[in-house]
């Protein structure tokens, strides 16, 4: 079954002075049908996170021109754009008095084939239909305690610590990269990356349903709105990038030039 691409990105400054993410949807130079999402989700004060997040998605791009699924395999790629970032962000300090960082989720788009990886707490999500399938887990320390049952999903929300990462791109230590794939798509699969300026307003529930029942465009606008209203005046910077596989639909034979169609007497 053929299947179509509807893909959006899109992001809001919030109700910070400067916007230091980056988002981006970028085709491959030369291979049809394939293409890489990313988000970067920038700190370390005035400009310095805006040009770490800027770097991570140079570097991608970079990466993507000269990928070639014969030669590295998607994960690989992925894994060497978030490295190479690391290393660019941390050359960037002896340049100038600034600390920057960066988070970052990347989506590798192939014919049969998604790959994504991310370090930080910006996140991927993978529904199918309004369904989800799954999510990253942030590298932060509420979601560590999560996941040793410390604490519940709901009191992370509103935990103390909840902006506390364990992993970023530029920091003193080695970066966390996780990445996954998935070679069995079907129409109705979509996949949402965003910053947690974004995430923290939504559930999966109603994440899943507003993607779902949008184009990727709609859904984008939607969300943002949604968020705005819901930040009540104190916002973070949010960026997103929605990709939804759909059916494709068969174009129409084109009647050849001078055709006049028979109408029945």
């Amino acid at each position: 079954m053929a299947i179509a691409v509807d893909a959006c990105a899109a992001q809001h400054q919030g109700d910070r002075k400067e916007q230091q993410d980056r988002v981006a949807i970028l085709p491959h130079a030369r291979a049809r049908g394939v293409a890489l999402a990313v988000v970067a989700d920038g700190m370390g004060g005035h400009t310095g996170g805006a040009l770490a997040a800027e770097q991570v998605v140079h570097t991608a791009k970079t990466n993507l021109d000269q990928f070639s699924a014969a030669d590295e395999t998607s994960q690989k790629m992925l894994e060497n754009s978030m490295r190479e970032a690391h290393t660019m962000i941390k050359a960037s300090r002896f340049m100038n008095e600034m600390d920057p960082h960066s988070t970052a989720v990347m989506l590798l788009l192939q014919p049969g084939r998604v790959t994504w990886g991310y370090c930080g707490d910006s996140r991927l999500y993978h529904f199918r239909g309004k369904k989800l399938v799954g999510r990253t887990v942030d590298h932060s320390y509420v979601e560590h305690l999560v996941a040793t049952g410390k604490i519940t999903p709901e009191q992370a929300l509103t935990h103390p610590n909840r902006n506390v990462l364990l992993a970023s791109l530029g920091g003193a230590d080695d970066p966390k990269i996780t990445l996954d794939e998935v070679t069995e798509l079907s129409p109705g699969d979509a996949f949402v990356l965003c910053s947690d300026g974004l995430w923290a307003y939504f559930d999966d529930e109603e994440l899943g349903a507003l993607v779902a029942d949008n184009s990727a465009r709609q859904a984008c606008e939607i969300l943002i709105d949604k968020a705005r209203q819901r930040a009540k005046g104190a916002g973070d910077n949010l960026s997103l990038a929605i990709i939804k596989l759909n059916e494709a639909v068969p174009k129409k034979p084109t009647p050849p030039a001078g055709f006049v169609p028979r109408l029945p007497t």
